[in-house]
């Protein structure tokens, strides 16, 4: 297996890598991973830990996930020794169709942020039942997955500064969305500073319902209700039955495999955004087969490294929004765009020395607001799981009563005709959140994620290759400075860049200047908005050679709040 070094970690990153023999878990919340952990002393495994973590992540980071938004996820089997995945995403109401949305006087091409019609049916209260009952160990009750949570959102918790900040970015449209009614993610009519003690009852109780009930206390229940009732008032098509019908779907993963070591990464399917991710570590890969690029020869960080990654994921991007989309409504055609024929023609437009590649068939999408979390277990089991209300709050409308926000996944729909990503009635949306895993043969080596709209698979691209190119372990892999093509401000909710690419603070001005050089446009974002570039969590599968154990390897992103924590 494919093993990463450690001499010279302590001069790369200023957190240390987390190892175990036993479990391990990784979050952006300190909170939530302490959850996770809780679960895997009690005897749940990793998929039991993950849902724990989602729950505990929507009462301590609202302002980026929640049981109104969607999930996705992959879970390797140490029984199967396989990677098996989960769509957990919600579908537009069956009613709301594009002539629909041309009759009520909405134009253009994308819905905006806070309009009610991007309220898509939320995913996320299925896939955590159905990921315990699928994927679980069956040794803890789903009350007992939930209490955490409940414990934070009931007797409260403080919240943290990157938290607090992000949260702060949505203060207006929080207002807005309030509307002189008992809303749960203002106080006083302000939201939460660092330090701040907060509190969400009204979110235990949902919790409480989903323990006791199931899925069906949230779909068919009283808080069906309240959501449809909300929605409703606000114009929208949602109905109970939009609710009542939803299912996640058990899928089968996509994958490349990469180079001479036999990396296989794996992503979600479409309606999933992790084909891009894919096809551009093939493009990669042929262009290194065929010797047009070297990355194990470049220096870590150059110029040359650089805009090999960027150029390929241009080309990428490009095919991913000309066919990505539900392929129950279209036909995306996955193999043909990760054949090596297919993807040798597409490496042909690199040009080594300049900036030519675009992605003339679409751009990449703004930038959205997730949680990335994943747990290993001492039975050898991982989970990569993403759960999300796409920007901020989502819609920032919350059914009275009930203390969480609604998605607004829809803005992934495209409002014109002859898209594969049009909007239909009972559709998915192209979607953004995407976990990732690599295997090596049947042998697990790496669970990871990096959140963030059109930056995820970016991230996953850098930091797969931090780790295989330039031998870093977890955490120094997630330390590693990023770039983000159609980056946004994290203030915004339009893109500022355009074909601009976002460099992260401390990138060296001789790479960005020889990368301007080449014809590269580059901005240098600073300071909390560096959250713009991700937040990732990573576990690497290793071994200890004397014992034999299996060791797992751990890192949490330093432009997060979270950490990761190791089981005793």
């Amino acid at each position: 297996m494919v093993s990463a070094t450690y001499d010279s970690y302590n001069t790369i990153g200023r957190r240390s890598t987390v190892f175990s023999t036993k479990g391990v878990v990784c979050s952006s919340q300190a909170l939530a991973s302490e959850a996770g952990i809780r679960i895997l002393r009690n005897g749940g495994n990793a998929a039991d830990a993950a849902v724990a973590m989602a729950a505990a992540l929507n009462v301590v980071e609202p302002c980026n996930t929640g049981i109104g938004g969607d999930v996705f996820a992959l879970f390797y089997s140490a029984t199967t020794r396989t990677v098996h995945a989960v769509n957990g995403s919600g579908r537009s109401p069956k009613a709301l169709t594009l002539p629909k949305v041309r009759e009520m006087g909405i134009e253009g091409n994308k819905f905006k942020y806070d309009n009610v019609h991007a309220a898509t049916v939320p995913g996320a209260c299925a896939a955590w039942v159905d990921i315990v009952g699928k994927w679980g160990s069956g040794k803890v009750g789903f009350k007992e997955i939930l209490e955490p949570a409940i414990t934070l959102a009931e007797e409260g918790f403080v919240v943290h500064q990157q938290a607090a900040y992000e949260w702060s970015t949505y203060a207006d449209t929080l207002r807005q969305q309030a509307s002189g009614k008992d809303y749960p993610f203002l106080v006083d009519g302000e939201t939460p500073k660092a330090g701040e003690y907060f509190r969400n009852p009204a979110l235990a109780k949902t919790f409480r319902t989903v323990a006791k009930e199931g899925k069906d206390g949230f779909y068919k229940g009283e808080i069906a209700k309240a959501i449809v009732n909300e929605l409703q008032g606000r114009g929208s098509l949602m109905t109970l039955e939009d609710l009542a019908s939803h299912e996640s779907d058990f899928v089968q993963p996509i994958s490349y495999t990469y180079g001479p070591e036999k990396l296989t990464v794996h992503e979600c399917p479409p309606n999933g955004q992790g084909l891009a991710a894919l096809i551009a570590l093939g493009i990669l890969d042929v262009l290194q087969e065929d010797g047009v690029v070297n990355l194990a020869e470049y220096e870590e960080g150059s110029a040359e490294w650089m805009h090999a990654l960027i150029e390929a994921m241009r080309l990428a991007f490009a095919d991913a929004h000309a066919y990505i989309a539900d392929p129950k409504f279209s036909d995306v055609p996955v193999d043909a765009l990760l054949s090596k024929k297919y993807l040798r023609e597409r490496a042909k437009l690199f040009d080594p020395k300049k900036a030519v590649a675009q992605y003339h068939q679409g751009q990449p999408i703004p930038s959205s607001d997730t949680v990335y979390f994943t747990a290993a277990d001492q039975e050898g089991n991982a989970i990569s799981m993403i759960n999300s209300n796409y920007l901020g709050f989502g819609t920032a409308i919350v059914p009275e009563g009930w203390g969480f926000s609604i998605q607004n996944r829809g803005m992934g729909f495209d409002l014109r005709e002859g898209s594969p990503n049009v909007l239909e009635g009972g559709k998915r949306p192209y979607h953004t959140i995407i976990p990732a895993m690599v295997t090596q043969g049947d042998e697990l080596f790496m669970a990871f994620g990096v959140m963030g709209g059109a930056m995820q698979p970016q991230g996953h691209l850098q930091t797969f290759l931090n780790v295989v190119h330039r031998s870093h372990h977890a955490q120094a892999a997630l330390d590693t400075k990023r770039f983000c093509i159609g980056g946004l401000s994290y203030t915004s909710t339009t893109p500022i860049y355009n074909d601009t690419i976002a460099f992260e603070d401390g990138i060296p001005e001789e790479v960005i200047q020889k990368l301007k050089d080449m014809g590269h446009k580059i901005d240098v974002v600073k300071g909390l908005e560096q959250v713009v570039f991700g937040k990732g969590q990573m576990i690497v599968q290793t071994k200890d050679k004397r014992s034999g154990k299996r060791v797992w390897a751990a890192g949490s992103d330093p432009r997060g709040d979270g950490c990761a924590l190791p089981q005793i």
